[in-house]
């Protein structure tokens, strides 16, 4: 038994399973994103798989643990603790840039005095952890809602790419006052 079926229905397809099987999408879903905009959710999954592509680009050298120990003065045991609460992802091979950016921040922690006997310790990067996820996570949608099947793939990614820097300044300089800002409302509130 054979039968023929029409190049766009063997696209959808082709779409339908590349959803469930690489995206985890339920079948009721699928429908309702197949049945708005199919040519939307095509270009959804173009925009992310190209997004994914270039942050595993950035993220494929590894540096080795024994130049992570030798570089950075951060004890082996506070590596572990980071890695079981899942801030750092190393494998057999070292550590991600992103990862040995993390070391080498929380190496400059303690260097300052940031830590375990006044109270410092690895666990509290579980705090600025949680509230990035929510904010990429946020971040993924709207990227996905205002770029994917409303421009290029390529001036997308340009787009994407030319914000990155400015992100991290504005991520910083907001984290400053609102830092400021609380310190000033604990104060008038100790005084008032």
């Amino acid at each position: 038994n054979m039968a023929y079926y029409p190049p766009e229905f063997v696209e959808r397809i082709r779409l339908i399973k590349q959803l469930q099987e690489e995206r985890f999408m339920p079948l009721r879903v699928i429908r309702e994103v197949l049945d708005e905009d199919p040519d939307r959710a095509r270009a959804l999954i173009e925009l992310e798989d190209r997004i994914l592509e270039r942050a595993l680009e950035g993220e494929r050298t590894r540096t080795s643990a024994a130049e992570v120990r030798e570089r950075y003065d951060v004890p082996a045991e506070v590596l572990d603790r980071l890695e079981e609460i899942e801030v750092l992802s190393p494998n057999s091979r070292g550590y991600t840039p992103s990862d040995v950016r993390i070391i080498e921040a929380i190496s400059r922690f303690r260097a300052g005095g940031y830590e375990e006997t006044i109270g410092f310790t690895v666990y509290d990067t579980l705090r600025y952890k949680r509230a990035m996820e929510q904010l990429v996570r946020e971040e993924v949608e709207v990227l996905m809602d205002r770029l994917a099947g409303k421009m290029d793939i390529d001036r997308a990614m340009e787009l994407i790419e030319a914000g990155a820097e400015p992100l991290k300044d504005l991520i910083a300089a907001i984290h400053t006052k609102l830092l400021v800002a609380e310190l000033e409302r604990q104060r008038s509130r100790r005084r008032g």
